[in-house]
């Protein structure tokens, strides 16, 4: 005698699809989060490097000024 085949009703068949809809979307989430934090990261370091620039940006000006008055001053001092 043959097996009758269980028969798979519509909302079984939306819920095995819904199920797996959200696993594919949790994974993309996970991977969305993962990127935000490693971009978070990089922006970090960015302003990092970028306060450095500026402060050696600053250290320069000052030297050329100090440079220029002492020249300025031995200039038009004699």
């Amino acid at each position: 005698m043959p097996r009758k085949k269980k028969s798979v009703t519509p909302t079984e068949q939306v819920g095995f699809r819904l199920s797996s809809h959200e696993k594919v979307c949790a994974e993309r989430m996970k991977t969305l989060f993962k990127a935000i934090d490693e971009m978070r990261k990089d922006i970090k370091d960015l302003r990092t490097d970028m306060n450095k620039g500026k402060g050696a940006v600053n250290v320069l000006i000052f030297f050329a000024g100090l440079a220029g008055a002492i020249i300025g001053f031995f200039k038009w001092s004699n």
